[in-house]
């Protein structure tokens, strides 16, 4: 099969798109024929050496896949060959095909496509734990989103919204903020002066959850922007910058600063974890939620897509496509 290949790390224009055996499901493991592959920045971090882990390599990046079984491993029941599912590895998405444990896979309804179910995995999966387990963000309360036009910045809004919380989204350009208010937000600001911006649109009371995947000087930002009892949300650091924290901001605020690291949550939590993909689902199913398909490209395109992303140009989720030759 063909797959995606770090073969040491570096930058991304460094993969390689090259034959590699096929995989062998083991036991209570599925092997699933990718329809879709998401593509997430960690996986750019990943392919420099610059994420928390850090495989052997020669290794393939990705860490979702969506498309049919064609065989299961020993002890696996729930699935058979020719069922639509997504899963999640912690890296090895980027191919034709893909082996994953059982607890990291999920059926799809006959309804969800296989770009929408890649797209709810990574990206809508950080931002629903950030907000539902890490916040505990309550209808009523006024959510902050840096980064807002990005693919886990754009599901940070939607799902703000069907908790019922108003939502204030920062992006850097026009055509940016407009994808954020056309994915719910209820304001839509530029990163210049957004300390006065933010005093104003909260009336000077300050946000009560602050979701941040970008770092940088927009922290310092969103720290002084604290209401009282408000939680800021540490989720990544996609300007390159990670902020240092004046630790009298959280004791006058009397503000939490909170982590967020989605990965440990899953391998810790993997019953909570399935039942956020529950909601997630069943939100998709009824509209309340909608995801935002920025591209779709051949499987050999993954480094510049994933360049892409890492510069910050990507509106939404990209997608993989698997050739097949």
């Amino acid at each position: 099969m063909k797959a995606i290949v770090c073969h040491e790390y570096g930058a991304v224009s460094d993969l390689r798109y090259e034959d590699v055996p096929d995989p062998v499901p083991g036991d209570g493991e599925v092997l699933i024929n990718a329809e879709a592959i998401g593509v997430n920045y960690p996986d750019g971090l990943l392919v420099q050496g610059l994420y928390q882990m850090k495989p052997e390599t020669p290794f393939t990046p990705g860490m979702e896949a969506a498309g049919t079984v064609e065989a299961v491993g020993s002890g696996v029941a729930q699935f058979k060959p020719g069922d639509r599912v997504v899963a999640m590895v912690d890296h090895g998405a980027y191919a034709e095909k893909v082996s994953a444990p059982v607890t990291r896979v999920f059926a799809l309804p006959d309804t969800m496509s296989f770009d929408d179910a890649c797209a709810l995995m990574c990206a809508w999966g950080t931002a629903h734990h950030a907000l539902r387990q890490r916040a505990q963000l309550q209808s009523g309360e006024t959510l902050l989103v840096l980064g807002g036009a990005g693919s886990t910045g754009l599901a940070a809004i939607s799902i703000g919204k069907a908790i019922g919380a108003r939502v204030i989204a920062v992006a850097s350009t026009e055509t940016k903020r407009t994808a954020c208010l056309e994915s719910g937000a209820d304001a839509a600001l530029p990163y210049e002066n957004l300390r006065d911006a933010l005093k104003k649109q909260t009336g000077g009371r300050g946000v009560d959850v602050a979701f941040d995947p970008v770092g940088g000087t927009a922290f310092e930002v969103a720290a002084r922007a604290m209401a009282r009892n408000g939680r800021l949300l540490v989720v990544g650091f996609a300007s390159g910058e990670i902020p240092k924290l004046a630790a009298n901001l959280v004791l006058l605020k009397e503000s939490s600063v909170v982590g967020v690291f989605w990965g440990n949550f899953v391998n810790k939590e993997p019953e909570v974890y399935a039942g956020n993909n529950r909601e997630l689902f069943d939100w998709h199913a009824r509209g309340v939620i909608r995801t935002r398909i920025d591209e779709s490209r051949p499987l050999s395109d993954a480094a510049a897509a994933l360049q892409r992303i890492l510069d910050r140009g990507a509106v939404g989720k990209t997608i993989l496509i698997p050739q097949g030759d």
